[in-house]
């Protein structure tokens, strides 16, 4: 029983983070039977660590008695890429200024995207990320990015998995994603085609450090602009120059941080 817990296999450790997790993908406050069953704990283990976490500040309990996540939470995930996104803001917010579209800044975390920065635009797009938030590299112009510019066997472990659809224009053939990794990497850039959510769009460049692919600039776009997203390249590389050039004296490890650069 690791840990001393009486439920097999299950450290505290691995019920703590568990009970986080069910966070991950709600939008909303939950009960504490919600984060029982979610988490997999039974509701009295649930209860005792839950309160533990509340204490810590790493939960909060709203009047209604449903829990969300604490702003001490909030405070450590600050910290996380936390050079890169200080480094690359400024040039972020000019991505933006002389855009006028949503702009974000991106990494590898395992076989995921993770969200490092991002400046919002006015108009109407359907937002499938946050900063703070992952999604599939496959679906993504700043994953597909990542992945195309990335060592042969990281890409090649990653085109061996099950690839998840998020929608109909979603790119999940092996064999076809491969041509157009192949293609990314020739000409410079990715775009997708409402291959995360129905109504956008995106194109994005790599951010190379020191001769490898560090990170991943982007726009997301309304789908109507499609066809003309391809005009802010001159702009996307140019912003990509200036972050590689203000980042240039800072070791990899240390700007993206060893959790994120790693494979997961």
């Amino acid at each position: 029983m690791a840990g001393g817990s009486r439920e097999p296999g299950r450290t505290v450790t691995s019920k703590v983070l568990a009970i986080l997790e069910t966070f991950e993908k709600s939008r909303g406050a939950l009960s504490l039977t919600d984060i029982a069953e979610r988490s997999g704990l039974p509701l009295s283990t649930a209860h005792r660590l839950v309160n533990e976490l509340t204490d810590w500040g790493f939960l909060s309990r709203e009047p209604n008695g449903r829990y969300q996540l604490g702003i001490r939470l909030w405070e450590l995930a600050q910290n996380t890429g936390r050079q890169l996104r200080d480094a690359a803001r400024p040039y972020i917010q000019d991505l933006f200024s002389l855009t006028g579209e949503t702009a974000h800044l991106a990494v590898r975390a395992g076989h995921e995207v993770l969200y490092i920065d991002r400046v919002y635009g006015s108009k109407r797009v359907p937002r499938a990320s946050r900063v703070g938030g992952r999604l599939p590299m496959h679906a993504t112009a700043v994953g597909k990015v990542l992945l195309a510019f990335e060592e042969d066997w990281v890409r090649e472990a990653y085109l061996n998995r099950q690839l998840e659809r998020h929608t109909a224009h979603t790119h999940v053939d092996p064999k076809k994603l491969a041509a157009e990794l192949t293609r990314i990497r020739e000409q410079g850039y990715a775009t997708t085609l409402e291959e995360v959510r129905l109504g956008s769009c995106s194109i994005a460049v790599p951010v190379f450090h020191t001769g490898r692919i560090g990170a991943s600039i982007g726009l997301v776009l309304p789908t109507s602009q499609a066809a003309t997203m391809t005009r802010h390249l001159p702009v996307l590389r140019g912003i990509a120059a200036q972050i590689e050039r203000a980042t240039a004296r800072i070791p990899l490890e240390t700007l993206l941080g060893s959790h994120v650069a790693g494979t997961d």
